[in-house]
């Protein structure tokens, strides 16, 4: 671990209460009632819905006589309007708490929508930093997927669709009351959700170990979710049934989404937002596809860190320099996504070298992902960065 000065101020946000376990949701109920919860409304997605998960939300809360509501059309990249419209039939519907179940999609959507019950305009209304007035609806978040760590973190994303934008909103109002974490809700993600996942929750790892922001938290937590990835996401994507793997899956999403919380990302984010918004990845695979790129730049800015992340992730550092060491971290993210059978070739996407400009020039628009990056960054860094991914 890096020593750190007490001179520093570092900040530590995380969700009121975590339950994690093999069947935790069977206490769902319960932990509504404590919540003062009596008629919750339930934010989730069609793909949650085909795999059968809902009803191993809606049990245990009907068994205890709690009015439930679903609105199930939550998509991938979810617009600003999909928020608002959950929220007003929210609204409308008196609902007193909101359950998100499913991925980072769902979850971000029942975080907004709990605000919003309560807030007055629209979801844009508060993009940027702490910018909610009032506390919103209780929340709980129960994730189906183990990536983005959604259930952990400070922060909501929603695509403007009138600008083709991702807009971030962040605020402590945004972290849930309780999260709730069963490896049984996970393990009907096919394996090329399950890489896709695994490989966003790796980047918010290393992306917060090596940032500028990191804390002594930071660096536990993200540590410890870059080893539990390492060892395990080759077997939940080769043996989706593994209830360890997937369980320390789950883990490792969760530590990673608090720790770039009390962190913060860098610039694998800001380059991959523009292949979400242009391309229609999903945000998991566009990761995967830009970090190995961005962390052969970024070397020179923490060689320390990325030496570290090396020897997490299993690499042989004895009797290296600490640039070559570093260099293993590149590779064994390269072996990683091998594993796991992702290409990080944009040329592989479809992704037209014509159309590198356009993907830099959104890029940059993404510039609060470049302060807390280990390197500073310009233009045309971006260009050559797309151009050797391409």
């Amino acid at each position: 671990m890096s020593i750190h000065y007490p001179e520093k101020t570092c900040t530590f946000l995380a969700p009121n209460k975590h339950l994690l376990g093999r069947g935790v949701v069977r206490q769902l109920g319960s932990e509504v009632r404590t919540l003062g919860g009596s008629k919750v409304f339930i934010i989730t997605d069609p793909g949650v819905v085909k795999a059968g998960l809902v009803p191993s939300v809606t049990e245990p809360l009907k068994s205890e006589g709690i009015k439930v509501g679903i609105y199930d059309k939550v998509q991938p990249e979810p617009s600003s309007g999909i928020v608002d419209d959950a929220a007003k039939i929210a609204r409308n519907g008196r609902y007193d708490l909101v359950i998100g179940l499913g991925g980072g999609s769902s979850l971000d959507v029942a975080k907004g929508v709990a605000m919003m019950v309560v807030n007055k305009g629209t979801i844009l209304d508060y993009v940027g930093l702490n910018m909610f007035p009032e506390r919103g609806l209780p929340k709980i978040l129960i994730p189906t997927t183990a990536g983005t760590g959604s259930e952990a973190s400070w922060v909501c994303v929603v695509t403007d669709e009138k600008k083709n934008e991702k807009k971030s909103l962040y605020s402590f109002r945004l972290l849930p009351d309780l999260a709730m974490l069963d490896p049984l809700m996970t393990v009907s993600m096919p394996p090329s959700v399950t890489a896709d996942t695994g490989f966003d929750a790796l980047v918010h790892a290393i992306e917060s170990y090596v940032s500028v922001n990191r804390t002594p938290y930071t660096e536990i937590m993200a540590g410890e979710a870059i080893r539990l990835i390492s060892g395990n996401l080759p077997v939940a994507y080769g043996k989706g049934g593994d209830i360890k793997a997937r369980y320390n899956m789950l883990l490792a999403s969760n530590l990673a989404g608090m720790a770039f919380t009390s962190g913060g990302l860098g610039a694998t984010h800001g380059l991959a937002y523009p292949l979400g918004t242009q391309y229609h990845m999903s945000h998991g695979r566009s990761n995967a596809i830009m970090l190995p790129h961005v962390m052969q730049f970024n070397l020179t800015g923490n060689l320390e860190g990325y030496r570290n992340v090396a020897e997490m992730m299993g690499e042989n550092i004895d009797g290296l320099s600490l640039y070559e060491s570093s260099e293993k971290a590149v590779e064994a993210v390269m072996k990683l996504l091998t594993a796991v059978r992702i290409s990080c070739k944009l040329s592989d996407y479809g992704v037209q070298k014509k159309k590198i400009p356009l993907l830099t020039k959104e890029a940059l628009q993404q510039s609060r992902f470049f302060v807390p990056n280990p390197r500073d960054i310009t233009e045309k860094d971006i260009q050559t960065i797309y151009e050797e991914a391409y």
